[in-house]
């Protein structure tokens, strides 16, 4: 077990990174609204609003858990020219990101992820809803354009994190031609495609597309010989499986797997946004010199904070390292 001090110091060298981040930028929007009755016009509750919030998500929600964390971040992806994507470029610039790779286009719309939220008096919000906005693809001329934006941010640069959503900001060749020293990726749709990286961050769900098979309800054995398939495919250094309440598994070359149980409840709050903060944390970690174990402890960490706060969130080092020593003062 990685000792708590070596955990502290690395995220004491969190304040010294560069990172770049490429990736599809996308808008979490929390509406939320008390019941108030029954619909006439159909059998559907009738809410009233109370608040809307708009934040962060996908490859942005990554950039503002690693500039929460103290690094540097230099953006790189698209955003439309709407109400959304002003809001995501006003909260970038208020967090310190370096948006000289954010492109804002015309005719692009800024992914929007909308979650309907009913509660009554005195309870806790749940989600009823989700409405997507989404874009059309990317056309080549403004993936080049990003693509040479990635490069002008990864001079200097310790490492590049490539969040993937489908929206055609980042591609398996882009990221692959970039060429940074750390190149670590979390795409939902199409992980087996990013082939040589340093690293990797899918989930359960996204291995099973992987790999066509499946992993709910199987046993240990059967997601390990899952890990190992899929990092041989992938070729990287570090393959990081979350899975949710079950923690986080790390398959290497050359090493056993290493699992971790997930860190605090296993009633999590609200998991929007969580493996985001995962590869944000895994990424920061190894450019800072962790080996993989240590760097998958610190981003089970960071996952288990995250999702005992309410929507798309970030954290900071003073509580990471909160959750360091407590982890390492519990009785074994």
């Amino acid at each position: 077990m990685t000792s708590a001090g070596a955990l502290l110091e690395v995220l004491d060298r969190f304040p010294r990174l560069t990172l770049a981040v490429w990736g599809d930028l996308v808008a979490d929007e929390f509406i939320t609204g008390e019941i108030a009755r029954v619909s006439r016009e159909a059998p559907v509750l009738i809410l009233k609003q109370r608040t809307r919030a708009l934040a962060p998500g996908g490859g942005a929600n990554a950039a503002m858990n690693l500039a929460a964390l103290g690094v540097r971040v230099r953006l790189v992806g698209a955003l439309g020219a709407d109400a959304a994507g002003e809001s995501l470029r006003e909260q970038f610039e208020r967090a310190g990101l370096d948006v000289r790779g954010v492109r804002t286009l015309p005719r692009y719309v800024t992914p929007t992820k909308s979650r309907l939220l009913a509660r009554h008096a005195h309870t806790s919000p749940q989600q009823v809803l989700r409405l997507d906005r989404e874009p059309e693809p990317l056309r080549p001329p403004e993936q080049q354009r990003l693509t040479r934006a990635a490069a002008r941010a990864l001079r200097g640069a310790q490492a590049l994190l490539v969040s993937d959503y489908g929206y055609g900001a980042v591609t398996p060749d882009g990221a692959a031609a970039a060429g940074a020293r750390l190149t670590a990726v979390d795409a939902r749709f199409q992980i087996a495609a990013y082939r040589g990286m340093s690293a990797a961050t899918p989930n359960e769900a996204e291995v099973e597309a992987a790999l066509n098979l499946r992993l709910a309800g199987a046993g240990r054995e059967v997601l390990e010989r899952a890990g190992r398939r899929l990092l041989r495919r992938l070729g990287c250094r570090h393959l990081l499986i979350t899975r949710g309440r079950d923690g986080l598994a790390l398959f290497e070359p050359g090493r056993a797997p290493r699992h971790w149980p997930v860190f605090g409840s296993r009633q999590a709050l609200d998991v929007t946004g969580a493996g985001d903060t995962v590869i944000a944390v895994f990424t920061a970690a190894l450019a800072a010199g962790a080996d993989g174990p240590a760097a998958a402890t610190l981003a089970n960490l960071a996952g288990g904070l995250v999702v005992m706060k309410p929507g798309t969130a970030t954290l900071t080092r003073t509580e990471l390292a909160r959750a360091v020593r407590e982890v390492q003062s519990l009785p074994s």
